[in-house]
């Protein structure tokens, strides 16, 4: 009897241990790149992004995820969704016409219509009203599942 109890918790605890302690990271993509040529940091996209298509001349660009996804925005932990396509338009220092991106405040869900960088802040666009954080508080991509995950490395400027 000891040893069909010893031979059963060996193999249910077997998997277990047999399990990486460290899950995978994922890197920025392409996208997250292109985020940083206009000046943004990679942490405006979630860790997700499937493909992307962008007009060099235009800027018009689409996004495309592994579905949907549900992250929380630092530093006021509101939840925000991403479609699984994500549309705008990219210039230095500034994200229009921007469709894919659903944010939860006071108790409702608004679209993040544009967000421009103004010096060491972000301002996020939602019709006609704004809201400003510091930059820095998107260094950092998110999983889907809300974990930081990647933070790029520092570089040092001669």
């Amino acid at each position: 009897m000891k040893t069909s109890l010893f031979l059963v918790s060996f193999l249910i605890l077997l998997p277990l241990s047999l399990q990486d302690p460290t899950p995978e990271v994922k890197a920025p993509t392409r996208a997250h790149a292109e985020l940083t040529n206009h000046g943004f940091p990679i942490g405006l996209l979630p860790l997700s992004v499937k493909d992307y298509y962008i007009n060099k001349t235009s800027g018009d660009f689409s996004l495309f995820l592994h579905g949907t996804c549900k992250i929380t925005l630092p530093p006021d932990n509101y939840l925000a969704t991403y479609s699984n396509k994500v549309t705008g338009r990219i210039t230095k220092g500034q994200i229009a016409e921007l469709r894919g991106i659903r944010v939860r405040a006071f108790f409702q869900w608004w679209s993040i219509t544009g967000i421009r960088s103004s010096g060491d802040n972000l301002v996020f666009e939602v019709g006609v009203v704004t809201a400003k954080y510091p930059s820095k508080n998107f260094d950092a991509s998110l999983d889907c599942e809300g974990k930081r995950s990647v933070k790029p490395e520092a570089t040092s400027e001669s």
